[in-house]
């Protein structure tokens, strides 16, 4: 064990922490599946890494980058190949996450939005309901560790904390409400309730500094409730300071750029962090009644230099954040639940961020808010029939102009992508062209039709974003 520095800043103080025994287990076991015990209700722990490409898991065809953790999970449970983020990018698409409702329709459509003299973030509105606070009526408790990043900094009751969730631990930068700046490495917990800074000297990873929170939080939570764990992990986003000083993969040192080998090693020690808290889950006898979820908030990152190809990270698809082909919005999703979900199964059953709140409705349960615009995919975890949308749509506005304006639905093996300024839809046939290579909306114009209503029906005017409603016109 290991204790951490009592650190001061200018405007509070840092208490203590003592980092949980990182205890390993035995590998998963393949087991035959069982029902579900309708006298106890499933615990949930969704896992939410920030950039993650859909090929950056062995699971999903990488071939450099070692996830051996992962990639036994997904061996063990349900790797689903069709996927999708809320959208591509960081908060609209965690606010899509979080409520049940599309890009069209949350009031979050970009990581900032247009306000009377400036250009900021925009929190979620208050009567928008978000998982949490709808599992409470359901007799849960509730805990969110890392990025939120669906509030405003000077209005603590936006954050993870003032949002229905018991127990909260969240990075928050910008400027308080007196106007000092907040430094990002600091984790706040339950809102400004020992607050702690993250010194990227004494971890291998950012992760496992908040992979420490959540086996706290396991230790300490109450036993007669069930519970709902919410980690929303920084890798692989490549921020400067959460890249790791580590010798992983230090033999490649003179072949690969720096930010390279570090993007590489922060994927496979994050692949260790979540193989820590899931021994735990096993060590602590709740794993067995526990579903596992795992995805991304949006395809591969370009920041920071990092070269989105150098490890295939959008495993052959088009585009990157902040792009709505499907490298931008398809990603890895893996589900596990002992004994319920059988193993070694791969679906193809195309779904989406905004189909996890009734998904876990359902677990609870209890019926999801009438906001939802998803469709719960437990009868597909489970073997059963499972209904299916007749289409699925994106959005997004990155920027201030009419270019940073984009659309997306999908309908079957149908994907329309439209770029506001293009004043122009394409059109992909999914099954034969899954690259989005070939534009063939000129030679199927009925089709084009359905696509463009979907775009223009599924995009509701909303304040803070200007093209809301679609741009088809010059």
């Amino acid at each position: 064990m290991k204790t951490f520095k009592i650190l001061t800043l200018s405007i509070f103080t840092i208490f203590i922490i003592i980092a949980c025994k990182n205890d390993t287990s035995e590998i998963i076991k393949n087991e035959t599946p069982k029902p579900i015990n309708q006298n106890t209700k499933p615990n949930i722990v969704f896992l939410l890494a920030d950039d993650m490409g859909y090929g950056e898991l062995g699971a999903y065809g990488q071939k450099i980058i070692k996830t051996p953790f992962l990639d036994d999970l997904a061996s063990k449970g349900m790797r689903f190949t069709d996927f999708y983020a809320g959208t591509a990018v960081c908060s609209p698409s965690r606010a899509v996450l979080m409520t049940g409702m599309h890009t069209g329709h949350v009031s979050i459509r970009g990581n900032k939005g247009q306000y009377e003299n400036k250009y900021d973030r925009v929190p979620l509105k208050k009567s928008e309901i978000i998982i949490p606070e709808m599992l409470k009526e359901a007799g849960y408790q509730s805990a969110m560790i890392g990025k939120w990043h669906l509030g405003v900094p000077e209005d603590v009751s936006t954050w993870a904390k003032g949002r229905g969730f018991d127990y909260a631990v969240q990075e928050q930068w910008g400027e308080d409400k007196n106007g000092i700046d907040i430094d990002e490495r600091v984790h706040w917990v339950n809102n400004n309730q020992d607050s702690i800074f993250y010194n990227y000297n004494d971890y291998s990873c950012l992760d496992e500094f908040r992979t420490n929170f959540a086996i706290d939080y396991l230790d300490k939570k109450e036993n007669n409730k069930p519970f709902f764990l919410y980690m929303s992990y920084r890798t692989p986003h490549a921020h400067e300071y959460f890249l790791s000083k580590t010798d992983l993969y230090s033999d490649k040192q003179e072949e690969w750029p720096e930010i390279e080998r570090r993007h590489a090693a922060r994927i496979t020690m994050l692949d260790s962090q979540i193989k820590r808290l899931f021994d735990k889950l096993e060590a602590s006898g709740e794993l067995e009644n526990t579903l596992i979820i795992f995805s991304s908030d949006n395809g591969s990152t370009t920041e920071n230099h990092h070269d989105y190809k150098f490890f295939n990270s959008s495993g052959n698809l088009k585009g990157h954040k902040r792009d709505l082909y499907e490298g931008g919005i398809r990603e890895p999703m893996i589900a596990y639940w002992k004994g319920k979900i059988k193993a070694g199964q791969t679906t193809n059953h195309p779904s989406t961020f905004y189909d996890v709140m009734p998904t876990i409705a359902e677990l609870a349960g209890i019926e999801a808010p009438k906001q939802t615009d998803g469709i719960s995919f437990l009868p597909e975890l489970l073997n059963k029939e499972q209904n299916k949308h007749d289409h699925l749509y994106w959005e997004i506005q990155e920027g201030a102009s009419v270019k940073g304006f984009k659309q997306a639905a999908r309908m079957g093996q149908w994907k329309a992508v439209r770029i506001a300024n293009s004043y122009k839809t394409e059109l992909y046939n999914l099954e034969k062209d899954v690259n989005e290579t070939n534009d063939i909306s000129e030679q199927h114009p009925e089709i084009l039709e359905k696509m463009n209503n979907i775009l223009k029906n599924e995009s509701e005017v909303i304040e803070h974003y200007p093209f809301s409603g679609g741009v088809f016109k010059k």
